[in-house]
């Protein structure tokens, strides 16, 4: 039987970069994550695709799945349900493969009780200024929905405190580099691998 798998959870205020850090790391030559697509409420984005970018339900459907536990996590953002369905990431952890989250922090604090070995690293801006340049720089959101994402943010980086890792996104690349090294050597803790070793001794 293989080991369980690490569940690898990213987040950061909104704006900060988590999706284009997240598909930096996929598109590697070398990545062996699975990625856990997440589903929300919000309006598809141009470009973006159902099933690829983001699960895209209506608040019913979404509201019903919560109502039936199917959700590892879900949270209410600017209007909006997110959220990491159940199955897949049971089913993935147990085929001994890392399973990768991209989630609001608020999901991440639910994953956290239910999953406190799950290595979780917070996404930071190199300053507030840089992250609103961001958010305005989508082009998508208006002026009172901006304020409103920069008032969160700042909630959001309060509760950094709560992850294992912070990595700043200066450069995307950078952060990438950052992360993988993080993770490989998560995977080489003796109080991940000791297990395997107690378990070796005893059929001596």
């Amino acid at each position: 039987m293989s080991e369980r798998g690490l569940l690898i959870v990213l987040s950061g205020p909104s704006g900060v970069g988590k999706g284009t850090v997240r598909k930096a790391i996929f598109e590697r030559d070398d990545n062996e994550f699975q990625y856990s697509v997440s589903m929300t409420t919000r309006p598809m984005r141009e470009g973006e695709v159902d099933g690829v970018d983001y699960y895209f339900r209506t608040k019913e459907e979404f509201e019903a799945m919560i109502e039936a536990g199917e959700m590892l996590e879900y949270a209410e953002y600017v209007g909006n349900y997110y959220g990491t369905p159940l199955t897949y990431v049971n089913k993935t952890l147990d085929e001994g493969k890392d399973v990768f989250l991209e989630i609001e922090v608020q999901g991440a604090q639910q994953v956290k009780e239910k999953v406190p070995d799950g290595v979780f690293i917070f996404l930071t801006p190199p300053d507030l200024a840089e992250l609103k340049a961001r958010i305005v720089g989508r082009g998508t959101d208006s002026p009172e929905v901006i304020e409103e994402r920069m008032r969160v943010a700042r909630q959001e980086i309060e509760m950094m405190a709560l992850y294992d890792y912070a990595v700043v996104n200066d450069q995307v690349l950078k952060a990438v580099d950052r992360i993988k090294d993080i993770i490989v050597s998560e995977h080489y803790r003796v109080d991940r691998v000791i297990g395997k070793y107690i378990k070796m001794l005893k059929e001596i």
